[in-house]
């Protein structure tokens, strides 16, 4: 319950305060975070030695610090969801090959909308409903009701539906017939199900869903990021929906299909590793 009446005070202070000036409050809590939580420090700091291993410890320790403040920012452009408009989107965020959900609907399968816990997902998932677009998220409900609750009410109060993890088969494969888009975050498996592939030299393990559903209902893969900008605006890059064609062998359809947009993944977190948000051991210990 504590976290729940956190978040709803953190979205109160972020409602009332100028944007700019909640920013700057964030960045405070989170350098006490980064200071006082010696564990999510350290997994942090852990996490980008295995992906900036060419980095001296002196500037990994920069941008791990840099993780925590962008990640404060986030939950503050999160709180704020009620302020999202299409004004706000055209000052704020460019959009980048928006063109390519256009061409994956015009076949009629629905869209995997492919992205990874990178930059600000939640709010790209904002921006793509308020631009129109059927749009539904693939989340993984969080253990208290309330807080639960409160994740999806923001997301719903600006178009973007919810389909729980739990739900996810049927809830999925009705919204590829009904040629929806679906959003996934591929860079992590919750399920511990998975499928064990190397991530930047290193064994981890990829959630199936994602490359499964694509074979299962025919719907493509077009990979998506929200970026943020050194001057706190936003970027939406959309890239080319993924082409494969699958063979007979449908165990190494999907590790071969996973192995594509793993490398994606790869490029966009080694060029934005401030904007990675792994606050736990990502690699399965060897």
């Amino acid at each position: 319950m504590l976290n729940y009446y956190c978040y709803r005070l953190g979205q109160f202070i972020a409602l009332k305060l100028p944007l700019k000036l909640a920013y700057r409050l964030a960045v405070f809590l989170s350098d006490l975070h980064y200071w006082f939580f010696c564990n999510d420090r350290r997994c942090v700091n852990n996490n980008l030695s295995f992906i900036l291993p060419e980095k001296t410890a002196k500037e990994r320790r920069r941008i791990a610090k840099q993780v925590f403040r962008n990640f404060a920012k986030y939950l503050v452009d999160f709180f704020r969801f009620e302020k999202i408009d299409r004004e706000f989107i055209k000052k704020n965020i460019k959009l980048e090959n928006l063109h390519y959900f256009d061409q994956a609907l015009k076949l009629g399968k629905g869209v995997v909308v492919l992205t990874a816990h990178l930059g600000n997902w939640e709010l790209g998932g904002v921006v793509i409903a308020q631009l129109g677009y059927p749009f539904w998220v693939v989340a993984l409900p969080h253990k208290e009701k309330k807080v639960n609750d409160f994740f999806n009410g923001q997301r719903a109060s600006k178009g973007v539906n919810v389909i729980s993890t739990g739900k996810a088969i049927r809830g999925c494969i009705k919204g590829f017939r009904d040629n929806h888009m679906i959003a996934f975050a591929g860079d992590k498996d919750f399920a511990a199900k998975g499928i064990i592939l190397d991530f930047f030299n290193k064994p981890t393990l990829f959630p199936e869903g994602p490359a499964a559903f694509s074979f299962m209902t025919g719907a493509v893969i077009v990979p998506g990021f929200m970026l943020r900008n050194p001057d706190d605006s936003f970027t939406l890059r959309i890239e080319k929906p993924i082409e494969f064609t699958p063979t007979q062998d449908k165990k190494k359809d999907i590790v071969d299909l996973i192995t594509i947009y793993k490398n994606i993944f790869q490029d966009y977190i080694r060029k934005y590793p401030d904007q990675w948000y792994a606050f736990r051991e990502f690699w399965i210990k060897e």
